[in-house]
């Protein structure tokens, strides 16, 4: 075990760890130690400021998943966006499940937004689990406010796919699409332009969300039937 390993290890929650492990089916509970996402971002701040940190960023694969979680952390602190943005290139083949791809968008990102559309547009066509859903996420952060357009919307909802994880991301774009612009959302379920399986996700995840109005989840309900 190396340095930073036996570090990690120090703030292990055995608790967490298991309970942490059941909402990531199909990861090997031995390559989870437990560690709070609050305790690893505190960690993260302090490591990104040792010469170690340059390193560890080039070390790839990693062998635990709070190491990956870390990778993406430290990445989410860059400031310059060609740097940011080539590491995040390079990471996204390693990641390998839902809650590292999940950890927040780099904030360099918001400043680069004309860039960095066709590098979404690449992920989502990429074929890759996690790289699509990265994609999907990243239009869904920085895309849906100031600098919407109608056709975004169309560049997830055109995503075909057989993932669980590729679909469910699919749906969560959707229903924030639904509460932040829904005029222009609204009628890919009602023109059933969706598969059924995401069709119904997005309805049951904006049903679920304070921000969509009773109204439109009266509405929303109506649009299950017959699906």
């Amino acid at each position: 075990m190396n340095s930073l390993q036996r570090k990690l290890f120090k703030l292990q929650d055995l608790k967490y760890r298991n309970f942490h492990s059941k909402l990531m089916p199909g990861i090997d509970k031995e390559t989870i130690i437990g560690i709070r996402t609050p305790v690893l971002r505190k960690f993260a701040k302090e490591f990104a400021k040792t010469e170690a940190a340059e390193a560890f960023l080039k070390e790839l694969p990693h062998q635990y998943y709070e190491e990956n979680n870390l990778h993406m952390l430290l990445i989410s602190d860059i400031k310059d966006y060609e740097r940011c943005l080539a590491e995040v290139k390079r990471f996204l083949p390693y990641i390998n499940n839902w809650a590292t791809c999940d950890i927040p968008r780099p904030k360099c990102f918001a400043k680069s937004k004309a860039e960095l559309l066709p590098v979404i547009k690449e992920w989502i066509a990429s074929g890759n689990t996690y790289t699509i859903r990265y994609g999907i996420g990243t239009l869904m952060s920085f895309y849906l406010d100031e600098d919407f357009k109608p056709e975004y919307i169309e560049i997830a909802a055109e995503v075909e796919s057989e993932e669980y994880y590729v679909n469910m991301m699919i749906a969560w774009y959707l229903a924030t699409a639904l509460a932040k612009q829904w005029d222009a959302t609204i009628p890919y379920l009602e023109e059933r332009k969706l598969s059924p399986w995401v069709h119904r996700k997005t309805i049951q995840k904006a049903v679920e969300s304070y921000r969509i109005t009773d109204e439109q989840k009266v509405y929303l309900k109506t649009l299950r039937e017959n699906c």
